[in-house]
This record gives structure tokens, C-alpha cells and sequence, in this order.
């Protein structure tokens, strides 16, 4: 039996107007003990465990007082910041809708919008002190433009961390397969003290994700 109480490698049959990529993704679903474990503490999704894996391993939420969550939805990040970092203040940004967080103030917008960046620290009353996106753009199924499109997304997050961030302060995001483009890598390292990539457990590993994260921002 695997963790989840169903057969090890449960399958799904393919029902009717079911696709068969569906198909394997709901039978991964099923047997992802990750999605189980979440679902058990209340977690609004299995990623929150990557942050939870990140934070153990790089002590990231240990002085946070002001935080942004870039790409919030729907909220699992947020949750472990307020666990980890109850009286910190956080602030969260997504296209998509996120259900009402305690602690948490959200806004349902695009974080490209030029608008966006100074409403995040309005809101958040201060330069954060850590920065945190799980942002990716929505595939198209061709490898280099779905990398392209994220790492934009992950560029603009890295200047919205140097332009904001306080003396000190970390910055995460997500990164596709290739890592951290070596521009925006040798841009990280003039403005931070170190950066590192890393591949959390909880991240498949089937997946092109990885996590960059800077620490000790210079100003």
C-alpha cells in the first residue's frame, strides 16, 4: 500500500472525455504523497512543502518581518510564512483569484502591471526583507518558449527584489530546467552575498523546476 492508502502505482482508467494526459496526471495526483501529507496539515497545496524544505535548508523565514509572495495562488507559501513567521507582515500578488488568508493581504492583479510593485510595499508598510515567487507562466508545450516565458516572469521578480528589497534581505523564485540565465545570475550575484540553486524534495522529479535563492542583499 503506498502513504496515500491506495495501491502502490494506482492507475486510472481513462473515462470518457478524458484525455490521456489527464489521465496521468490525476494518477500521479493519486499517488503523490505529497498531495496527502498537504491535504492532512491543512496546507492549500503540495508546494507548500517546497518552501517548508527551502526554509530548512537556508533558514529563510527565520528573521522575516516583511514578506511578498509573488504568484500566491492559491496560497500554500503564504500559509507557511504565517506559521513559520506568525508577526510578520505578508502580502501576496496572482492573475488568479486566492482565497481570503488570515494575515495575508492579496491582491488579484498582474504583477507586470506597472502599478503593481508600489502597491505591494504600500500594503506591506516597509522594504520587505524577503521576496518569494513561485511564478510560472502558462505552458504551450514547447520547451524554449515555456522557458523564456517563465524566466521573464522570474527577471522582472529579481528587479522588483533589488529595487525593494531591505540591507540584508533574500530572495526565491522559480527557475525552469537550465537555471538562472547567466545574465540574470551575474545580475543576482553583484546585489546579494551568495546564490545558490537547489531542487527541494518535494519538487518532482520528473519536474524542469528549480529554486534560486540570493541571500544577504547588499543595497
Amino acid at each position: 500500500m503506498s502513504r496515500s492508502g491506495r495501491p502502490a502505482g494506482e492507475r486510472l482508467k481513462t473515462g470518457k472525455g478524458r484525455t490521456a494526459s489527464s489521465t496521468r496526471w490525476l494518477t500521479r495526483q493519486l499517488n503523490d504523497p505529497y498531495v496527502k501529507a498537504s491535504k492532512d496539515a491543512g496546507w492549500r497545496s503540495r508546494a507548500a512543502f517546497k518552501l517548508i524544505e527551502l526554509d530548512q535548508k537556508f533558514a529563510l523565514l527565520k528573521n522575516a518581518h516583511r514578506v511578498v509572495d509573488l504568484g500566491v495562488a492559491p496560497g500554500g507559501w503564504s500559509q507557511v510564512v504565517r506559521k513559520q513567521a506568525p508577526k510578520a507582515a505578508v502580502v501576496g500578488i496572482d492573475l488568479l483569484e486566492t482565497e481570503p488568508l488570515e494575515g495575508v493581504t492579496l491582491f488579484q492583479m498582474d504583477f507586470m502591471d506597472d502599478a503593481a510593485p508600489a502597491l505591494l510595499v504600500e500594503a506591506l508598510g516597509g522594504a520587505p526583507d524577503l521576496v518569494i515567487s513561485d511564478m510560472a507562466a502558462n505552458t504551450v508545450g514547447h520547451k524554449a518558449t515555456d522557458h523564456l516565458r517563465t524566466m521573464g516572469l522570474v527577471e522582472t521578480a529579481a528587479h522588483f527584489a533589488i529595487e525593494n528589497l531591505a540591507l540584508g534581505g533574500a530572495f526565491i523564485a522559480k527557475v525552469l530546467a537550465g537555471g538562472t540565465d547567466t545574465e540574470l545570475l551575474a545580475l543576482l550575484k553583484r546585489h546579494f552575498t551568495t546564490v545558490k540553486h537547489a531542487k527541494p524534495p518535494a519538487s518532482r522529479k520528473d519536474s524542469s523546476e528549480w529554486y534560486v535563492i540570493a541571500q544577504g542583499f547588499k543595497g
